[in-house]
């Protein structure tokens, strides 16, 4: 591709600026995915420089310890009491002693039983009083999961406090070499309410993080190697095992069992997802910012009234307006009716019945709902673009659409950049907007055999919905396509974000 000076591109034409920064885009994108991967590899070869390094202070330290620092590599927190660390000792021994009562009583059993997810499912044993057959559980391949993975973060967690009471201890060593002091337990305590005060407040939040976002996360990722559905609940009925990547093979595969092709649905759903994703970021976007420049044009009265109008729309919860306008729309909805007794039409308009009506239908409805909120971001952003601008444009013979693509939009997409991105990835994940309007609707009969029933308006958030809801519950398919999803939406974002103005040009605008 040939690059141009900036000189030799201000003497191009309007139609070939726009071609080149368009090639120049894409051309960027394997680029971005090279330097992705070579973080990655650099990243891999950082943590391998990095154990070695721990590993080699590792036996610098017990070589040149003392007795309570080699101590300290069996009993945790002994060189603190042994120094008159007493709490910091007490806390280290604590934790060990909790660890090690927990891997004793249930840690080992979960570890242990991981690699099979269970050994024995439920049975019917005959009951001799009562004469009937009786359920008799055993196993839970889901509480082994579940609890496999938290022990393993214990595991890690107990590793790293571990290497932390390494460091304490030839810390602690290295300041009594100094003819120094140690803190003694008033000091910790005192410091963690000052110069340590940000650890004290961060404490809580990363532990809930931990718990409640990155622990879900991997149980997700490791329940799409695995057969857990509806009919292997891992209790109720019959325990999941391990199948490696025989579930990716299924979902990317083109031909499956019946005929099913699994990797056309998700290409076809990805598709559209990603067209459903651009309209309805950039109508808003554009739109949005036309209303509010609109409203705040000097001579505009009743500036208040008209925000309020455009609020009102997003005041009221999406589960009411969405399920009334999705009502108005139907064949039989005031719309059609309104329609047919006026005389316009002969018979009523397929807004979800017909593909295309349904998948632009849904379109012009998200604008309706999203305008208000980009006019009310746009609102507060143009109010902050110098007036100088402006004037001097004036006086050089701007016209309005100039001032707009030379002062505003380049401004409002500096700003906005990152919540563009933000606003494409949320666009693809939109459940509520899909499948309150028409549920997927109008049914996709050539991909309907394909883990639940597929519409032409399904988005990948909405079939993974329908993946799991379905009669069959296919949980594993559900985690291969969020795994898939994630992918999509890292790629774009990484790739995206590295060309933004707001990254690449940050300087034009201090």
């Amino acid at each position: 591709m040939k690059r141009y000076s900036d000189l030799e591109y201000l003497k191009l034409s309007k139609g070939k600026r726009i071609g080149y920064r368009l090639a120049s885009f894409f051309a960027s994108i394997p680029t971005a995915l090279k330097n992705g991967l070579l973080a990655v590899w650099h990243f891999l070869q950082n943590l391998g420089a990095g154990i070695g390094r721990e590993i080699s202070d590792l036996v610098t330290t017990f070589r040149e310890g003392d007795v309570p620092t080699r101590v300290s590599y069996v009993i945790m927190g002994f060189g603190n009491l042994c120094r008159g660390q007493i709490l910091r000792g007490l806390l280290f021994l604590l934790f060990e002693a909790v660890f090690i009562f927990y891997m004793v009583i249930a840690g080992g059993y979960w570890i242990q039983m991981l690699p099979s997810l269970g050994l024995q499912g439920p049975t019917k044993e005959l009951d001799p009083i009562l004469d009937v057959y009786v359920t008799t559980y055993h196993d839970n391949s889901f509480k082994i999961l579940l609890y496999g993975v938290l022990t393993i973060f214990f595991i890690l967690a107990f590793i790293y406090t571990w290497r932390l009471n390494i460091k304490q201890n030839r810390i602690a060593m290295k300041i009594l070499k100094s003819g120094k002091k140690l803190k003694s337990g008033k000091d910790d305590l005192r410091s963690l309410v000052d110069d340590q005060f940000h650890k004290t407040l961060l404490a809580l939040p990363l532990t809930g993080i931990i718990i409640f976002t990155v622990l879900p996360i991997v149980f997700m990722i490791l329940v799409a190697f695995t057969n857990y559905d509806g009919t292997h609940d891992g209790y109720n009925n019959n325990l999941f095992s391990w199948v490696g990547l025989q579930n990716f093979n299924t979902m990317l595969s083109w031909k499956g069992s019946g005929g099913q092709s699994y990797a056309a649905t998700f290409g076809e759903i990805l598709s559209w997802t990603l067209i459903w994703a651009f309209f309805a970021t950039f109508t808003n976007y554009f739109l949005g910012m036309l209303v509010a420049m609109l409203i705040n044009k000097k001579g505009i009265r009743l500036k208040k009234m008209w925000r309020t109008i455009l609020v009102v729309t997003i005041a009221i919860p999406q589960f009411i307006s969405l399920l009334y306008v999705s009502k108005m729309f139907a064949q039989n909805g005031i719309l059609n009716l309104f329609l047919l007794n006026m005389g316009w039409i002969d018979k009523a308009l397929p807004f979800w019945e017909d593909p295309t009506w349904a998948r632009v239908t849904v379109i012009l409805i998200n604008i309706w709902i999203g305008i208000p909120y980009l006019m009310l971001i746009t609102t507060g952003i143009l109010m902050n673009i110098p007036a100088d601008l402006y004037e001097s444009s004036r006086i050089d013979g701007a016209n309005a659409w100039q001032q707009y693509t030379k002062i505003t939009l380049p401004y409002m997409l500096f700003v906005t950049g990152p919540y563009l991105l933000t606003s494409f990835t949320s666009n693809m994940n939109n459940f509520n907007v899909i499948y309150l309007l028409t549920g997927g609707a109008p049914t996709n009969p050539a991909a309907s055999s394909a883990a639940g029933t597929v519409g032409y308006t399904d988005l990948l958030i909405t079939w993974l919905f329908k993946i799991t809801m379905g009669a069959e519950s296919q949980y594993y398919l559900a985690s291969v396509v969020g795994i898939l999803v994630f992918v999509v939406v890292a790629v774009i974002s990484l790739v995206v974000y590295g060309a933004m103005p707001s990254i690449k040009n940050e300087e034009d605008f201090q």
